[in-house]
């Protein structure tokens, strides 16, 4: 970990951070010298890649769904690094089908993890940082949530839901300096995209103005951004992070 970098001193938690996107943003933020609570829900493979970032760098099993997990990570941070200064909301799964083959159980346990667990995350951060004037909150949203994607009426809907909710909480905790903003990916070169058809890739690919798929580290560099003092006029802002796609 190092002392000087945008956001050095401070305190992350990043969800879902055990891999892809994830584990990227908490790479980055501990290059630039914050102390990490790096969580997932396989709390082993979350142990394994704090233990590989370095020093400065816990890690926590959580389920996002859970009130209780989620306020037990707040805790674990204030608890052994003193303070909660950035809290982001990554954690997310799939369940893609589309609308006439879709289970129920499969759209809400993706609205559950993505739209309630970035909620919880949200209020349970927002619990410290508003008593301590100070924070700066980040939630992973998706292009997917302004365009809408065939098979994905959940995923969609629920990464919709993360602008409006990020919108209302920034206007309730602006007056308390804590600043809620988001940031949508386009399509990222990930576990998850890898599973992809290649060809359905390579059509994806094509229709991005800048002609290929991101990397997991520059959406990092966008929630870096706004974790740091560079944003802190900015609330309540969603940052497109897709090549130039659905401009």
């Amino acid at each position: 970990m190092s002392g000087t970098g945008l956001v050095a001193g401070r305190t992350a938690v990043v969800t879902g951070a055990a891999q892809g996107i994830g584990l990227a943003i908490a790479r980055l933020l501990h290059e630039h010298g914050a102390r990490v609570v790096l969580t997932d829900r396989d709390g082993g493979q979350a142990a394994e890649a704090a233990k590989a970032l370095g020093d400065g760098v816990s890690a926590l099993a959580c389920d996002v769904t859970d009130e209780d997990a989620v306020a037990a990570v707040v805790a674990h941070a204030v608890d052994r690094y003193g303070a909660l200064d950035v809290f982001v909301n990554n954690a997310g799964i799939t369940r893609d089908a589309t609308l006439g083959k879709m289970a129920l159980a499969d759209f809400e346990a993706v609205v559950d993890v993505h739209l309630k667990g970035t909620w919880l995350g949200v209020r349970a951060a927002a619990a410290v940082m508003r008593p301590a004037g100070a924070g700066s909150i980040v939630n992973i949203s998706s292009l997917s949530g302004k365009s809408g994607n065939f098979g994905q009426t959940n995923y969609s809907a629920a990464k919709a839901g993360i602008v409006g909710l990020t919108k209302a909480a920034a206007k309730e905790l602006a007056s308390r300096n804590v600043r809620v903003n988001a940031v949508q990916p386009g399509l990222i070169r990930t576990a998850m995209t890898a599973a992809m058809p290649p060809d359905v890739f390579a059509a994806r690919e094509a229709d991005i103005p800048m002609r290929r798929a991101g990397e997991p580290h520059e959406v990092a560099g966008a929630v870096l951004f706004l974790a740091s003092d560079l944003s802190s006029y900015m609330t309540g802002a969603v940052l497109e992070v897709g090549g130039g796609r659905l401009m």
